[in-house]
């Protein structure tokens, strides 16, 4: 049993802009009860309203998982960074980087951050722009992304910022919001898991959609029946309605529900190569063992 009394999944978006399709938040609390979709303030979530609603709003004992990578690849190299200068020595640390030079961007934005002159050789841009940091081929990964790929998933680089798959530009906008919450909830493993209160751990949806028995050329649900499908794998009682649904909100209701079947499973919070130094630069993907 977990000690969390909700659980909630939020799919992120790290999109230009003040409101965002791609962003939805969900939530469930113990037992079998269905997942729910919490409405945004306006007509679409913000990112500064996720921000608000995490301080505010957001149910206590919770378990939040956050569908982006908070960290970059350090230990392949040695350094978020090789040869630059500010390249700094632990996540918290490179929060505090991309918050710096992204402070003047809205809504948490983070484009400026790729364009910087020191980090952009690390990224790969629109336009046919590759950094020859960027590492070649499909990129640097983090060590819980090599666990993924040995565990039947495909990750991408977050430090690729092209295609509809990449989680890059979420990623860069999710750091700015850890460190607005630096110190007030912390996010696993970066932060010890703490015996009371809520905290927040990196998910990826592809994992929970293979834990609910969805292939993975059908990872994603469009109806609230395929949705229900994959619910009841996870001994969840099915949500409301019928017919069409985003992906976002129904990976955000699906992670919700499979947040809360496996943050009892102790294995998961203790996977083998999650060592002091990993945690404390890369971190790690909830689930992935």
């Amino acid at each position: 049993m977990s000690r969390f009394a909700h659980f909630v999944a939020i799919d992120w978006s790290g999109a230009r802009g003040a409101r965002h399709r791609g962003i939805a938040v969900a939530w469930c609390g113990g037992g079998t009860t269905a997942p729910q979709l919490v409405a945004p303030p306006d007509r679409l979530w913000s990112r500064a309203g996720v921000l608000g609603w995490l301080l505010a709003d957001a149910p206590p004992e919770a378990l939040i998982g956050f569908d982006l990578g908070p960290s970059l690849p350090y230990i392949d190299e040695g350094a978020f960074f090789p040869g630059w200068d500010a390249s700094p020595a632990d996540a918290h640390g490179l929060w505090a980087l991309v918050e710096a030079i992204c402070a003047d961007e809205p809504d948490l934005g983070a484009a400026a951050f790729a364009d910087h002159p020191d980090a952009a050789p690390h990224f790969r841009r629109h336009g046919g722009r590759t950094g020859a940091a960027f590492g070649g081929g499909r990129g640097r990964f983090r060590v819980t992304e090599h666990a993924q790929a040995a565990q039947g998933l495909k990750p991408y680089s977050n430090l690729n910022l092209v295609g509809a798959a990449q989680v890059g530009k979420a990623s860069l906008a999710g750091m700015r919001l850890f460190h607005a919450l630096d110190g007030r909830l912390p996010l696993w493993p970066f932060d010890p898991r703490p015996g009371r209160g809520s905290a927040m751990v990196e998910i990826y949806t592809a994992l929970a959609a293979r834990d609910a028995g969805r292939p993975p050329h059908r990872a994603k649900m469009r109806d609230i029946a395929a949705l229900n499908q994959a619910l009841a794998v996870l001994g969840s009682a099915p949500a409301p309605g019928e017919g069409a649904i985003d992906d976002h909100r129904s990976d955000a209701l699906l992670s919700a529900a499979w947040l809360r079947a496996v943050a009892g499973r102790d294995a998961l919070w203790r996977p083998a190569d999650l060592t002091p130094h990993v945690a404390r630069t890369e971190g790690w993907t909830f689930g992935v063992v």
